[in-house]
Protein backbone atom coordinates (compact mmCIF):
# COMPACT_ATOMS: atom_id res chain seq x y z
CA UNK A 1 0.00 0.00 0.00
CA UNK A 2 1.19 3.50 -0.85
CA UNK A 3 0.17 6.99 0.15
CA UNK A 4 0.49 9.26 -2.87
CA UNK A 5 0.63 12.98 -2.18
CA UNK A 6 0.83 16.01 -4.44
CA UNK A 7 0.40 19.77 -4.24
CA UNK A 8 -1.99 21.60 -6.56
CA UNK A 9 -3.78 24.92 -6.94
CA UNK A 10 -7.30 24.79 -5.49
CA UNK A 11 -8.91 25.23 -8.90
CA UNK A 12 -7.34 21.93 -10.07
CA UNK A 13 -8.94 19.79 -7.34
CA UNK A 14 -12.02 18.59 -9.25
CA UNK A 15 -10.02 17.53 -12.30
CA UNK A 16 -7.56 15.67 -10.07
CA UNK A 17 -10.39 13.95 -8.15
CA UNK A 18 -11.89 12.69 -11.42
CA UNK A 19 -8.53 11.44 -12.69
CA UNK A 20 -7.93 9.55 -9.43
CA UNK A 21 -11.41 8.02 -9.57
CA UNK A 22 -10.79 6.82 -13.13
CA UNK A 23 -7.71 4.82 -12.04
CA UNK A 24 -9.44 3.54 -8.87
CA UNK A 25 -7.13 5.39 -6.49
CA UNK A 26 -8.54 5.74 -2.98
CA UNK A 27 -10.66 2.59 -3.14
CA UNK A 28 -11.41 1.52 0.44
CA UNK A 29 -13.96 -1.25 0.87
CA UNK A 30 -17.28 -0.08 -0.58
CA UNK A 31 -16.02 3.49 -1.08
CA UNK A 32 -14.17 4.91 -4.06
CA UNK A 33 -12.31 8.15 -4.57
CA UNK A 34 -11.36 8.48 -0.90
CA UNK A 35 -8.76 11.21 -0.41
CA UNK A 36 -7.78 13.99 1.92
CA UNK A 37 -6.70 17.52 1.20
CA UNK A 38 -5.76 20.54 3.20
CA UNK A 39 -4.36 24.01 2.54
CA UNK A 40 -0.63 24.65 2.51
CA UNK A 41 1.63 27.40 1.16
CA UNK A 42 3.94 26.42 -1.69
CA UNK A 43 7.24 28.30 -2.01
CA UNK A 44 9.65 28.04 -4.95
CA UNK A 45 12.23 29.90 -7.00
CA UNK A 46 11.77 29.72 -10.79
CA UNK A 47 15.11 29.38 -12.56
CA UNK A 48 15.70 31.10 -15.91
CA UNK A 49 15.01 27.90 -17.91
CA UNK A 50 11.63 27.36 -16.26
CA UNK A 51 8.14 27.92 -17.61
CA UNK A 52 6.18 28.56 -14.39
CA UNK A 53 2.41 28.17 -14.30
CA UNK A 54 2.40 30.68 -11.45
CA UNK A 55 5.04 33.33 -10.74
CA UNK A 56 7.89 34.75 -12.81
CA UNK A 57 11.25 33.41 -13.97
CA UNK A 58 14.09 34.51 -11.73
CA UNK A 59 11.85 35.22 -8.75
CA UNK A 60 10.54 33.62 -5.58
CA UNK A 61 6.87 32.62 -5.59
CA UNK A 62 4.63 31.90 -2.63
CA UNK A 63 1.13 30.62 -3.38
CA UNK A 64 -1.72 28.87 -1.59
CA UNK A 65 -2.02 25.23 -2.63
CA UNK A 66 -3.81 22.08 -1.56
CA UNK A 67 -1.88 19.03 -0.39
CA UNK A 68 -3.83 16.03 -1.69
CA UNK A 69 -3.27 12.54 -0.26
CA UNK A 70 -4.70 9.25 -1.51
CA UNK A 71 -3.94 5.62 -0.60
CA UNK A 72 -3.48 3.05 -3.36
CA UNK A 73 -2.66 -0.64 -3.63
CA UNK A 74 0.83 -1.55 -4.84
CA UNK A 75 -0.52 -2.57 -8.24
CA UNK A 76 -2.19 0.84 -8.67
CA UNK A 77 0.75 3.09 -7.75
CA UNK A 78 2.15 3.68 -11.24
CA UNK A 79 -1.29 4.31 -12.80
CA UNK A 80 -2.06 6.80 -10.05
CA UNK A 81 1.20 8.71 -10.52
CA UNK A 82 0.60 8.80 -14.30
CA UNK A 83 -2.95 10.11 -13.78
CA UNK A 84 -1.68 12.89 -11.53
CA UNK A 85 0.99 13.89 -14.06
CA UNK A 86 -1.61 13.93 -16.85
CA UNK A 87 -3.84 16.52 -15.15
CA UNK A 88 -1.36 18.42 -12.98
CA UNK A 89 -1.00 22.04 -14.13
CA UNK A 90 2.61 22.50 -13.00
CA UNK A 91 5.64 22.01 -15.25
CA UNK A 92 7.39 20.00 -12.49
CA UNK A 93 4.76 18.56 -10.13
CA UNK A 94 5.80 17.20 -6.75
CA UNK A 95 4.41 13.68 -6.40
CA UNK A 96 5.47 11.67 -3.35
CA UNK A 97 4.82 7.91 -3.24
CA UNK A 98 5.27 6.77 0.35
CA UNK A 99 5.30 3.04 1.10
CA UNK A 100 2.98 2.18 4.00
CA UNK A 101 3.72 -0.77 6.24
Amino acid sequence: MYKIETFIPKESLQELRQALLEVDAGHIGNYRGCLSYYPVTGVWFSDEGSNPTVGQKGQWSEEPELKVEVNVDDANKDKTVEAIRRVHPYEEPVINAIRLE
